[in-house]
């Protein structure tokens, strides 16, 4: 099992490299016949040949950081459209970047077409290289069948998620922990590729986790909440034995500090930039039905501090009447046609920009609920209150890893990770991929129409 895993590993490794090379020659070409003649003729380059292979190295370097914070090196592991996704988006900055990088050292604006031409071919070529390395995969390693352990709670969530990869696993069998411990390691023996201990009593967890451990068996684990508090604490040795600590405060004075630095920064530059966009939406809004370009809601950030956040207006004038909170449904009626529309480019979104200048949020951060809302979250799961220690934010953990429609429960955790292991990196790569997901559709879906809010009915 461990020479089959590492193999895996080997070759996902040479598939992403060799990829990454495609890609790199790509640019050379480019390089070779349109730049660097280019620079030459007007006398703003002369490289000899180490000099090419530092342009070169540099765009390799470029590429694969991009590709290794967008998850381009996760053949096998992400589904394929998600991997063209994060390959499009590496090839786009990095382009992007080598374009300026070519304008600056020929002191001018240099011709977009090559470039152009350049990312239309790689395009094309990793949709190609993506399809190919994924069959081939697949192929050579059929789906892992795994054995599912669980507890009381239903399971229909978890098996229609493992089932929603059936390239990559097969539910050979579920069983309940009710039928007891022996029953359950003789069962784990069995003919599978993993365990996936599913919402159980923590003392049975952590004794079939380390059953399974001292037997090489891969496990798959659902974390509880205090499993996401300790995998962000601190790891002390004061004295001859291991000590974990979970901090009373979220963020230190100067993670806070650089934060708000890069929000200001951030939101300053994306206000300039969006400021034709949000002029024509907010023009469109009011000529549809005459009324208020804008929607104002009262929303919590740090310590249930509330403001008013701001959105671009997507549904009718009277769409809460009733005065009762609701999210927005599948095929909700209530959003209008210009609605659907800057709802599904995220565009409703941009004004947020303006609370985040005035310090009410942060650019990544848990997403700030009502007041209401939170007060019914809080009587399912008084944890909800943990999210709470940071700022909200226009994006976060919990919308870059999960979706719309994901539970209240799952989002905490998702949230809680961040905020335990936060980190300026982690905020600055968190703002990468949430330009990944504003093109997946599942991103924004509603909430099923039996929903109020996010909180599921038993």
């Amino acid at each position: 099992m461990k020479r089959i895993e590492s193999l895996k590993r080997l070759i996902i490794l040479q598939l992403s490299f060799i990829g990454l090379l495609i890609h790199t020659a790509i640019y050379a070409y480019f390089w070779f016949e349109d730049y660097y003649p280019y620079l030459r003729f007007h006398g703003k380059a002369n490289f000899f040949r180490n000099g090419h292979l530092l342009i070169i190295l540099i765009y390799f370097v470029l590429l694969f950081f991009f590709a290794s914070t967008y998850g381009v090196l996760k053949i096998g592991y992400l589904k394929p459209v998600d991997v063209f996704i994060s390959e499009f988006f590496s090839l786009l900055f990095v382009n992007v970047i080598s374009y300026f990088q070519i304008s600056l050292m020929a002191n001018w604006v240099v011709q977009v077409r090559p470039i152009a031409v350049m990312m239309l071919i790689q395009t094309l070529v990793s949709i190609v290289w993506v399809f190919v390395c994924n069959t081939c995969y697949f192929r050579a390693f059929p789906p892992r069948a795994i054995l599912i352990i669980h507890g009381e709670r239903s399971i229909d969530d978890i098996v229609s998620k493992f089932e929603s990869r059936k390239e990559k696993y097969k539910i050979g069998k579920t069983m309940n922990i009710s039928a007891g411990i022996e029953a359950v390691k003789k069962e784990i023996l069995g003919d599978y590729g993993a365990v996936v201990l599913w919402d159980i009593p923590v003392a049975d967890r952590n004794y079939l986790l380390k059953y399974c451990y001292s037997r090489s068996i891969r496990v798959y684990m659902m974390p509880k909440i205090s499993d996401v508090l300790v995998k962000g604490a601190d790891q002390l040795q004061l004295f001859d034995t291991p000590l974990y600590l979970t901090r009373e405060y979220a963020l230190k004075i100067e993670q806070r500090l650089a934060k708000r630095v890069i929000d200001l920064i951030c939101s300053i530059l994306l206000l300039v930039i969006a400021s034709p966009f949000m002029l024509i939406t907010a023009i469109v809004i009011k000529a549809y039905d005459g009324g208020p370009v804008f929607y104002k809601q009262v929303r919590c950030t740090i310590e249930r501090r509330e403001f008013y956040i701001l959105k671009f207006r997507s549904m009718k004038v009277d769409a809460e009447k009733d005065g009762v909170a609701r999210l927005a449904a599948k095929n909700d009626s209530r959003i209008t046609p210009v609605g659907k529309f800057i709802r599904a480019t995220r565009i409703d979104e941009l004004p947020q920009l303006l609370n985040i200048l005035r310090g009410d949020m942060s650019f990544i951060g848990p997403r700030p609920e009502r007041p209401e809302i939170i007060e019914q979250y809080l009587e399912e799961m008084p944890e909800f209150a943990f999210r709470m220690k940071v700022k909200a934010g226009l994006a976060g953990y919990a919308q870059v890893y999960g979706k719309y429609n994901t539970t209240p429960y799952d989002k905490l955790k998702l949230d809680l990770t961040y905020i335990e292991q936060y980190s300026v990196w982690l905020d600055l790569k968190l703002m990468l991929l949430t330009l990944k997901i504003l093109i997946k559709p599942e991103s924004t879906e509603g909430v099923d129409s039996t929903q109020t809010t996010a909180i599921r009915k038993k």
